[in-house]
Formats: C-alpha cells, sequence, structure tokens
C-alpha cells in the first residue's frame, strides 16, 4: 500500500480508503471480515458518514481491535431520526447524534471531525459564523476530533472552505463523469494523463478548485470515485464504455490535491478489486485510452453533470439532481444516503415546470424535462 500525507493535517493516509456506507448489506461476520483483510493489506482510514446505529455499531465492533491503526472520519451533522438518516444543524440532535457515532466506534476520538455535506454557499457561511461551528473547534481544543475537515459535493463551497483557511481537508465526489465538461469531440484532450495542460476540458470551478486545495495544501479525500458502480457498466457508463475499478481510482488520484479514495465496499471481492490497484500495471491504470474509444455519441442524451443547462428558472441544480437520481438508479431501491442528500436541495425535480428552456443550452440533447418527471417518481417529489 502505497500512502500520502492528507495535506495540512500531516496524517499519512494509505491511497485506498475503506469507505463504510455499504455494510449495512452485510451481517457483523462480514464487516469484522472486510475491516480485518483492509488492515492487512494497510488501508489505514475509513471513512463514516452513516447515523444508522446498527451499522454504527458494526463498524466500531469491527475495527475495535486494531483501532490505532485506523484514521477515522466521522461526520458530523449527520442524525438518525425516526428510524431514517437526517442532515441536520440543530444543535440538540447534531450533539448526541456525534456522542453516538462515538460512543458506538467505542473511541474516545476521530482524527478527523468532518462538518456533514454542505452544497450551498449561504449555508456554509452560516455554519462557520454560527453555532455549529464553534461546537466543532470545541470538539478541537478538547482533542475529540484532531482536525476539522468537511464534505460538499459544490466546487463552489470547497473553494469558500479553501479560502476560509479553517477547513484542513476535504472530502469530495471525483471521478471522470462528474469532472467533465465537454467540449469537443477529442476525449483524449480531456483524459491524458495529469499535467496543467490536461485539466483544460474540466469544469472550470472544478479546476480551479483542485489548483486551489493544492496551492493551499488542503488534502482531498474522494468519494463517488466510481459513480456509484456506474462507470463499471457500459450500459450504463455515461461513455459508454466500462472502465475498471483501477482505472477509476487512477483517474482520482490523478487529480491535483487528492490523498485518498474512499471506495464503497459491499464485500471481501469488491475490496480487493479496488486493492489491485497498488500493484497494476501502467496498461492497466490506463483510463485515457478506453475513453478515447468511447463511441463518437457516448454523450448525447446522457447528462454528463457538465452544468450547461443552468440557470433554471425554478431554482434546480439539474446536473446535482440528475447526479443523484443517477447514483439512486444505480440500486434496487434508493439508498438512504442519496435521498437525504437529495431531500436538503432546495429545489427537486417535483418543481420542474416543464418549460424545456434548459434542454436548448443542454449540448447533449437530454429530454431534461422529462428526466426531472422520471427523478420525480423516483424519489417520490
Amino acid at each position: 500500500m502505497r500512502y500520502r500525507v492528507l495535506g495540512k493535517t500531516g496524517l499519512e493516509v494509505s491511497e485506498i480508503g475503506f469507505g463504510a456506507e455499504w455494510i449495512g448489506k452485510m451481517d457483523d461476520a462480514g464487516v469484522r471480515a472486510m475491516a480485518k483483510a483492509a488492515v492487512e493489506a494497510g488501508v489505514n482510514i475509513v471513512d463514516c458518514w452513516m447515523s444508522d446505529p446498527a451499522v454504527r455499531s458494526s463498524l466500531g465492533q469491527a475495527i475495535a481491535p486494531e483501532r490505532d491503526r485506523w484514521i477515522i472520519q466521522g461526520h458530523i451533522g449527520s442524525t438518525w431520526q425516526d428510524g431514517q438518516y437526517v442532515r441536520t444543524r440543530e444543535m440538540d440532535k447534531v450533539v448526541p447524534a456525534f456522542e453516538d457515532l462515538l460512543a458506538r466506534l467505542r473511541t474516545d476520538h476521530v482524527e478527523l471531525g468532518m462538518i456533514h455535506y454542505v452544497d450551498s454557499l449561504d449555508e456554509f457561511h452560516a455554519i462557520m459564523a454560527g453555532e455549529f461551528f464553534a461546537y466543532v473547534q470545541a470538539l478541537l481544543a478538547q482533542g475529540t476530533i484532531h482536525h476539522i475537515g468537511l464534505s460538499t459535493h459544490n466546487p463552489d463551497v470547497a473553494l469558500a472552505a479553501v479560502a476560509d483557511g479553517r477547513i484542513e481537508t476535504i472530502m469530495f465526489s471525483v471521478n471522470p463523469a462528474f469532472d467533465l465538461m465537454p467540449a469537443t469531440d477529442d476525449i483524449e484532450v480531456y483524459f491524458g494523463d495529469y499535467a496543467d495542460e490536461s485539466l483544460a476540458g474540466m469544469d472550470p470551478v472544478r479546476r480551479e478548485l483542485y489548483a486551489a486545495c493544492e496551492a493551499a495544501n488542503v488534502g482531498m479525500t474522494v468519494m463517488k470515485g466510481l459513480a456509484g458502480g456506474r462507470l463499471l457498466d457500459a450500459a450504463k457508463s455515461p461513455f459508454e464504455v466500462a472502465l475498471t475499478p483501477a482505472q477509476c481510482i487512477h483517474y482520482c488520484l490523478t487529480r491535483p490535491a487528492v490523498v485518498s479514495v474512499m471506495v464503497g465496499i459491499e464485500n471481501v471481492a469488491q475490496l480487493e478489486e479496488a486493492l489491485a490497484y497498488e500493484n497494476a500495471t501502467a496498461e492497466e491504470l490506463d483510463y485515457a485510452s478506453v475513453l478515447a474509444k468511447a463511441p463518437a455519441h457516448s454523450y448525447y442524451g446522457q447528462c454528463t453533470y457538465c452544468g450547461h443547462c443552468a440557470p433554471c428558472g425554478a431554482g434546480i441544480n439539474i446536473a446535482l439532481v440528475n447526479k443523484f437520481a443517477d447514483l439512486a438508479a444505480m440500486q434496487p431501491e434508493v439508498p438512504a444516503g442519496v435521498l437525504g442528500h437529495y431531500q436538503a436541495l432546495d429545489a427537486t425535480a417535483g418543481d420542474c415546470t416543464g418549460c424545456a428552456d434548459c434542454e436548448q443550452r443542454c449540448p447533449f440533447g437530454v429530454p431534461i424535462a422529462q428526466k426531472m418527471m422520471v427523478t420525480a417518481d423516483l424519489f417520490g417529489f
């Protein structure tokens, strides 16, 4: 296992991280086997945002024997209310939920205290100026958390966090589909091995974010590196070609400031697939050649989250709604985490008026109004 320094935290973390989101599908013995296999392979960072008490307890039991070897990303603001996940900033819910996390993980501290899922600038500024961040700072002062982090899907929020200076690490969604702003048919322009010029085809705000994190020494950990498995399936990938886990991981780890990919894993076999990255050949890591062979029409009719459809008269973040819809559609039922993120949006697919103005701006002919109707049915609103 190779290790990288997580920016200004100084922590040395494994390139492959344990994203524990899907362990709720395993029994306790399976989770213990997963944690044991991860430790034996050198994995030393685990992300726990899940608020389900059973999941937290199962993970805590699994990592307890090797607690000193784990760097834990523990999220602040992820709560369990009336049998479901709820993201909140209400302190009477936030405080007991974080205390519950520590108790169920059988620890008195986490190395990375992550401000959970901030996806609007207004919310970010309110958090940083209010009682929520005061609580986070108190946790830092008493050693209950060792470093302050933040998770977000919004590059503008991440940029604001970097500029603020008090956030030491950022968890961000990274993969080829999320990064891309296609403006040419030459896919190789977008997906060459990382060099300054290779970012020219990326969404400019995301490009700015990677550069800002690198300059400020703010290390990034990655979520959604495999796009919920979508990029591994040619039938579901926006590129109409299948990438391997190793290729997806390599894409993430060749972005500036990215330190570790928190791979969501459902079983030991999937863990082994991710760990194969460490010994893969250059040919096996070459995502660029695979994407370069994608059909010329591979983008047509499919959202690549480029954002050209904006602005929406109803205030819908169309790219983000489509991202959540695609992630949800990968599973037999809508995952609680995806549903929670969707619920937190200021406007959802159900707010679509059907005006279709956005479709005139979409470079790939996505039937957005129709997709909003399907998404509203999928999520129920």
